[in-house]
């Protein structure tokens, strides 16, 4: 047997770090209805967690005359439009960010948002906590398979020098949760928006508000130690 330790931890973004899923849904509904279409609560949760092209294709199926690209384009703008307005970060977040990284522990960001939202958002967590928070960054231009496949989760552990047995996750939903699961992360679902099936993770919580990193290195034991 093996006796793993945690050596680096993994967020995803939208909806785990920042309550973001509201912009997506919006900026959504905005685009088909500029095209004559109607875009209701359930066509936008089914996108919570997906990688953008699928989210294209389903809007385009709404109606919208564009490229899988454009669209892509104008959702992610219109997203860094309202979160420059306002950064919805979630509970605790922040905290227990702080707190890793005055214990040394390696961050990576793992989202299937563009490179260009992850580094903005990476920038507002840098000037927030007065130093760089991640070590490293993987977007949706960074993988050929979108969550749920284990791409992004396997390249993300990569990129911090660790292995992804090592490596705790955050998701807050069912596509991220099972890109983390299947890569071989220790899970741990925060759902907001919608629910995660329970064999997609390991743990689910609440929320980060008041969580410490002993609680983080408690369940990463209660799940990987002697494996």
């Amino acid at each position: 047997m093996t006796s793993h330790q945690l050596r680096g931890v993994l967020f995803d973004m939208d909806g785990t770090i920042i309550d973001s899923e509201p912009y997506w849904m919006r900026a959504e509904r905005e685009l088909v209805e500029s095209y004559g279409g109607t875009w209701g609560e359930e066509q936008a949760y089914a996108l919570v967690g997906s990688g953008l092209w699928n989210s294209a294709s389903l809007l385009r199926s709404a109606g919208v005359d564009l490229e899988h690209e454009v669209i892509i384009d104008h959702l992610s703008a219109r997203v860094r439009e309202q979160i420059v307005e306002s950064v919805p970060w979630r509970p605790g977040v922040r905290e227990l960010m702080a707190e890793m990284l005055e214990a040394g522990l390696p961050i990576a960001l793992v989202t299937m948002s563009i490179g260009l939202n992850a580094r903005a958002l990476s920038t507002a967590l840098d000037q927030e906590l007065g130093q760089k928070v991640f070590g490293a960054i993987i977007s949706a231009d960074d993988v050929s398979r979108p969550k749920p496949d284990p791409e992004a989760y396997l390249s993300g552990a990569a990129a911090i020098g660790v292995s992804i047995q090592d490596t705790l996750s955050f998701e807050d939903s069912s596509y991220g949760a099972a890109s983390a699961f299947s890569a071989g992360s220790v899970t741990i679902g925060i759902p907001l928006h919608v629910e995660i099936p329970q064999g997609s993770t390991h743990e689910q919580w609440e929320s980060l508000e008041g969580i410490r990193l002993q609680d983080l290195e408690e369940a990463f034991a209660r799940h990987r130690s002697g494996a």
